[in-house]
């Protein structure tokens, strides 16, 4: 019995854990905890750097987002319409972890080949939060 209760703790508390990432958070709050994980501190001008450039692939961030990433962008290989990063321009944007990090996961991996770190999403949306109406 006593396994069992162990058990049903844990399992709870990783249901409560990954349940956590859908809750609604603001692009600030992402921010923070972006630049918490990476200890240092976002660099809005890198950020804009990273988004705006190629890195090994194809593909920059703006390839699809655009360089100016405040009106609809458009997927370079199948055309589907993508609304606003910047979250002034689209509120929508950075308000849920785990769709925030599926996003960047999913990108990254497109635009780098790899993960983004915890600094470079950082400072991309540092950069993101700059830009206003």
């Amino acid at each position: 019995m006593k396994k069992f209760s162990s058990l049903s703790l844990v399992c709870a508390a990783l249901a409560g854990g990954l349940s956590s990432q859908a809750y609604a958070v603001t692009p600030a709050e992402q921010l923070a905890a972006y630049t918490a994980e990476a200890g240092t501190p976002a660099q809005p001008a890198r950020g804009q750097q990273l988004f705006t450039s190629k890195h090994g692939k194809d593909w920059s961030c703006a390839s699809c987002h655009t360089a100016t990433p405040t009106g609809d962008g458009k997927h370079a290989s199948t055309g589907k319409v993508i609304g606003p990063m910047a979250p002034a321009f689209n509120p929508e944007r950075f308000t849920a972890t785990a769709k925030t990090e599926k996003w960047f996961r999913r990108n990254c991996n497109d635009v780098m080949g790899r993960e983004c770190t915890a600094g470079e999403k950082a400072d991309v949306l540092s950069w993101l939060l700059t830009l206003k109406r």
